[in-house]
């Protein structure tokens, strides 16, 4: 019986981190990219609203640190954003983070791989930095910005495939899979709300 309990535990549960509700439930007014989310949600309006800022209070992470990004590109970050923050179906990736502002982070979460592919697709043309945007960024302006030395240079040199992209951007949050959207077998970013969330059967395939 543990491990049942054990396994629901890794259902509809939100990761315990700087801006996540401690339980999800409805949200009437997700804004934008997040309203995918509005029926069972981690985040509040608030921080979906602030997920579609260039520059916003949730990190004050700045897309354009290396001149704009184009438009294309963001919305796959802005959908990123909205997936950590608001989806209550990434469960059974959560672990424990040892950074001072989030007690719980994801890893490994497996990643359909249209998702993933289209993302770099969009993104090839933007310019970046750094492979790990989770750390090693200079932050004495108060936002980040590139560290001393480091070249900005096209996402598809710095990624140099779909598979680095998202696994190494943030540091192995995301894992690339094979996997087609609709298997049941992989996290989609992107679906359409009116046909359910279909990610809530794969973290209960995976739980």
């Amino acid at each position: 019986a543990t491990t049942a309990v054990t396994g629901d535990s890794l259902l509809n549960v939100c990761m315990d981190a700087k801006h996540h509700k401690t339980e999800p439930g409805p949200e009437g007014e997700l804004y934008g990219q997040c309203v995918l989310w509005k029926d069972n949600a981690c985040c509040t309006a608030n921080t979906s609203l602030e997920a579609h800022q260039d520059q916003s209070y949730l990190y004050s992470f700045n897309w354009d640190h290396c001149g704009a990004m184009p438009e294309k590109c963001k919305r796959h970050f802005i959908q990123d954003t909205c997936l950590y923050e608001c989806s209550p179906n990434l469960g059974p990736w959560i672990d424990q983070a040892d950074s001072s502002w989030r007690k719980e982070r994801i890893r490994d979460v497996p990643l359909c791989q249209e998702d993933c592919e289209q993302w770099w697709e969009d993104c090839q043309d933007a310019v970046t930095c750094k492979v790990n945007w989770h750390k090693g960024w200079n932050w004495t302006t108060g936002t980040n910005q590139c560290p001393k030395g480091a070249m900005c240079q096209k996402f598809k040199f710095v990624f140099p495939t779909a598979a680095a992209l998202c696994e190494q951007i943030w540091s192995g949050s995301y894992r690339y899979t094979s996997y087609h959207r609709g298997s049941g077998r992989c996290i989609q970013m992107w679906f359409d709300p009116a046909q359910g969330n279909p990610n809530v059967a794969v973290a209960q395939y995976y739980a």
